[in-house]
């Protein structure tokens, strides 16, 4: 299984150019499940998770923000809205969504979403989140939402052996306490399976969409979480990379990359040996 999560960049930039660019990555990355942030949707008109699942093929599930004025005044227009989206080679046969704490003043709607995937053998529990962005005292604020999102998996995961996809942007690096806070609730980091040392940053400073100080470094801040493998391996991490990390005929997707994870099906053979960065699971 394919596992794609990607952060959109709202209507940010030349947003029509750039749907038909992160249209050419998707498509050329044949997802069968993507985690989606900063999602568009205009009042009567077009929602761009409905305008990529008809155009790839897939099936799709929208949760807009409740809060979207703050993102709203940053463009000018109150008619676009802003969410998550899970994208699905799958129907989706159940579904959630847990608005994250947040303090008044910074609280501009960001969302978890839970979808559960009809895949054939076993349902995949599978959610993306966008986590609040910002520094120093907002770290806080990210911690308090990752164990409320850590609460919303364990209340979802249940009644299946494919362990839980968790994918999304959590505008924190890899050490951060409130990326180690899913850890210790048992979901592994693909790319510290997969990849270790590998180039990682889904924000790039290569990326001129990116806003950075001189020698700031390229950081990793979107994730694919996976719980313990199920029977016969089921979900165990098979491969990690970026993807969208380069203009498509001269135009930037986003300024995120994204994060491409492949995921095994029951049976698809032995776990690689443990080691740095590679635990046996």
């Amino acid at each position: 299984m394919r596992v794609v999560t990607w952060n959109l960049w709202w209507r940010f930039g030349p947003w029509a150019d750039r749907r038909e660019a992160i249209l050419a990555v998707l498509r050329e990355l044949a997802p069968d499940v993507v985690g989606l942030q900063e999602v568009w949707a205009v009042d009567g008109g077009e929602n761009l998770a409905a305008s990529l699942a008809r155009d790839l093929g897939l099936h799709w599930d929208w949760s807009p923000s409740p809060a979207p004025e703050r993102w709203q005044r940053r463009i000018g227009d109150d008619t676009v809205g802003v969410g998550t989206a899970v994208l699905s080679r799958w129907p989706v046969v159940e579904r959630a969504v847990l608005r994250l704490p947040a303090p008044a003043e910074l609280d501009d709607g960001r969302l978890a979403s839970y979808a559960r995937l009809d895949a054939p053998g076993h349902r995949i529990p599978f959610f993306t989140v966008h986590l609040t962005s910002g520094g120093g005292p907002v770290g806080a604020v990210r911690r308090e939402q990752a164990a409320a999102l850590a609460g919303f998996v364990a209340a979802h995961r249940h009644g299946t052996a494919h362990p839980p996809v968790v994918t999304g942007d959590f505008n924190a690096r890899p050490e951060a306490p409130e990326v180690r806070l899913l850890r210790a609730g048992g979901l592994r980091d693909a790319w510290e399976h997969a990849a270790p040392g590998e180039p990682s940053g889904t924000w790039d400073t290569a990326n001129p969409y990116v806003a950075h100080a001189d020698g700031e470094p390229s950081v990793r801040i979107d994730y694919v979480h996976v719980g313990p493998p199920g029977p016969g391996g089921l979900g165990r991490v098979l491969a990690v990379r970026r993807a969208g990390a380069g203009p498509v005929d001269g135009v930037w997707p986003s300024d995120h990359a994204a994060v491409v994870a492949d995921l095994a099906a029951a049976g698809d053979g032995p776990a690689p040996a443990s080691g740095p960065g590679r635990p046996g699971w």
